[in-house]
């Protein structure tokens, strides 16, 4: 089971890092095209640019604040760090209604996470 708990530290790891990716294209993006608006438009795109960046900053932050959790995550499965388990069961629940791929996840990480002879291989100590 260890191998088990290994590839999900790695789907958990790739997960949060393409969400971070992703928080840094959006925000790239959405501090461009304000950019452009405001230029264009001159002072009459003040307005929409400033509401499309506030609104830019929520979706980054929505996306860091989902994101970070799997990578927390998958650096704890892949230690073996006791509250890794805990984390990746509720974690798990969370992402399945992220459909397809987290809800493939998430059963994978059930089936991993709860199965007895992976909670004796988190009880165990660590060297």
């Amino acid at each position: 089971m260890e191998t088990h708990v290994k590839v999900l530290a790695w789907f958990n790891l790739v997960l949060g890092g393409l969400g971070v990716l992703l928080a840094a294209i959006t925000f790239a993006g959405g501090s461009a095209v304000p950019a452009i608006i405001a230029a264009a438009a001159g002072e009459a795109g003040f307005l929409p640019a400033s509401i499309l960046q506030a609104i830019v900053a929520v979706v980054v932050v929505l996306i860091l604040v989902l994101s970070l959790p799997s990578l927390i995550l998958g650096f704890g499965l892949y230690n073996l760090r006791p509250w890794a388990r805990i984390l990746g069961i509720v974690l798990a629940a969370i992402h399945l209604l992220n459909v397809p791929l987290g809800t493939l996840i998430s059963v994978y990480a059930f089936w991993v996470l709860l199965n007895p002879q992976t909670e004796a291989l988190f009880r165990r100590p660590q060297a």
